[in-house]
């Protein structure tokens, strides 16, 4: 896979899911610049985290991953993250850092 491909793939995942967010209903508990992601892998825990983590590689990788999995729709008005609680908020602690 090309880097330009890559590159545009990545951008159509985050652009996915900045429409989702706009028009979700359950965003108005959410502050302004972050939003809503279900993480765990039988039963979905709720983080709230801020819009600036979709410009890091990390962080695109999992939202690959999630795309694949369970594409960007979720019930609530979130995006699933098909990863552990555990090894989510170890990555969104080094992503904080």
């Amino acid at each position: 896979m090309s880097c330009h491909f890559l590159y545009k793939h990545i951008q159509r995942e985050i652009m996915a899911i900045l429409r989702m967010i706009k028009r979700s209903s359950a965003t108005r508990d959410i502050p302004k610049g972050h939003f809503a992601v279900y993480v765990g892998e039988m039963q979905k825990k709720r983080f709230v985290i801020p819009i600036s983590f979709l410009s890091e590689p990390l962080f695109q990788d999992l939202l690959s991953q999630a795309e694949d999995e369970f594409g960007f729709e979720h019930p609530m008005g979130g995006v699933t993250i098909p990863c552990s609680e555990d090894l989510f908020m170890d990555l969104t602690s080094r992503l904080r850092k």
